[in-house]
């Protein structure tokens, strides 16, 4: 006779921490399974599809990959700017110092990976790429450290949340300075426009969610019309949001509810299907040992840790910031280490470093094995320090 199913178990799954990072990971691995399959050729056409509408005076007619990349994924940048700003309000990053050690950990975290590239390709064809090792996937990151549950203090996964956006925000710029072939001045300015309009309303008082994400909506399209990578608008429309650490629950508080799960269980698991979709092909393995792949690797899995940790301990050390409470030095090695999967950012960087194709399989398969190893480093560190007793000062 069969047992009954324990409808309880589901639910505790989709309540505890790792839920979010566990489906992200699944659908990874089913997206390569797929695009090395028969299914490959099929999956690529349907992402190439293109829905929306169109006219001499919108355009809203895209692929479904972009709509994904920079459609949905703005409402995942909307969640995290909103933790971000509650977090600056009334939490971990509420002090001038707190807030300034991501600010300096994601400087680091840019500079060396950079470096290290260069130091690898300069006088080179691939010289161009060196943007890639910058990046950082704040989606893959924070799904990594997520599966370690109440093993890493709540602090550290702040951090590292504001690190990425901080590098997010970087790379966006590095995009639009380095790599943008045209930047639309005039859709920046309208969308600055809107957005000073949101923060009217938040000085007006207004506590409408909707009187927020519909002038977002705006801000989104604007963004995406100048050029610049349109999740951006997420962010902006996030730190508008009214809040008060004395509300019960603030409208930034409400939305931040809403969102969650939708985004956790739903938004962040199409994201993993449609972007590790990259199909292994001949040449990649030699291109690890090219110069190009030892740039990548050698950046993200080095430089990134070593740019992190040092700079944020130099400015620990100049009285600038602050460890955060909780927190360790030996966790934001591993911190750091996490932080070296630059996965879908880096892919986009190096799609607009180089024409050659055979550049950008090279590219491809570098970062997706370096992102795996720095994922899977990061997680093994952390796990295996959590429970050492190590004082909070050890550096």
């Amino acid at each position: 006779m069969l047992q009954k199913i324990n409808i309880a178990t589901f639910k505790d799954f989709f309540r505890s921490g790792s839920a979010g990072g566990i489906i992200l990971m699944a659908c990874l691995l089913i997206s390569l399974l797929i695009a090395n399959s028969p299914l490959g050729p099929g999956f690529e056409n349907l992402l190439a599809q293109q829905v929306g509408y169109e006219s001499d005076f919108l355009q809203l007619r895209y692929s479904v990959l972009l709509w994904i990349n920079d459609g949905l994924m703005a409402i995942f940048f909307l969640l995290v700017g909103l933790e971000i700003k509650r977090e600056l309000v009334e939490g971990e990053l509420s002090s001038f110092k707190q807030a300034a050690l991501p600010v300096f950990a994601a400087i680091g975290g840019m500079l060396v990976p950079a470096l290290v590239y260069v130091l690898f390709n300069q006088g080179t064809p691939t010289a161009g790429g060196w943007g890639i090792p910058m990046a950082t996937d704040i989606a893959f990151a924070i799904a990594v450290i997520s599966l370690l549950g109440k093993k890493v203090p709540l602090s550290l996964k702040i951090f590292l949340t504001a690190l990425a956006i901080v590098d997010d925000l970087g790379a966006i710029l590095v995009i639009a300075f380095f790599y943008s072939a045209e930047l639309h001045l005039n859709y920046l300015l309208y969308a600055g426009g809107v957005f000073a309009f949101l923060i009217l309303l938040n000085r007006l008082g207004v506590k409408q969610i909707w009187a927020y994400l519909i002038p977002g909506v705006f801000i989104w399209y604007f963004i995406h019309h100048s050029g610049i990578h349109a999740t951006i608008a997420g962010v902006l429309t996030a730190l508008t949001l009214p809040t008060t650490p004395d509300e019960k629950e603030s409208p930034l508080e409400k939305l931040e509810h809403m969102l969650t799960k939708p985004v956790n269980f739903l938004i962040m698991p199409i994201f993993a299907l449609a972007n590790t979709n990259i199909r292994f092909e001949a040449g990649m393995v030699d291109g690890l040992t090219s110069s190009l792949g030892l740039g990548i690797i050698f950046g993200l899995l080095l430089g990134k840790p070593i740019g992190i940790v040092f700079f944020s301990w130099l400015s620990v050390k100049l009285g600038i910031s602050s460890l955060p409470i909780g927190t360790r030095w030996i966790q934001v090695v591993g911190l750091g280490l996490i932080a070296g999967i630059g996965f879908t950012m880096s892919i986009f960087i190096s799609l607009l470093s180089f024409e050659d194709a055979a550049f950008q399989t090279q590219a491809k398969f570098a970062i997706l094995v370096v992102s795996l190893v720095a994922g899977l480093a990061g997680f093994v560190f952390l796990r295996t320090v959590a429970k050492a007793k190590l004082p909070e000062n050890e550096l």
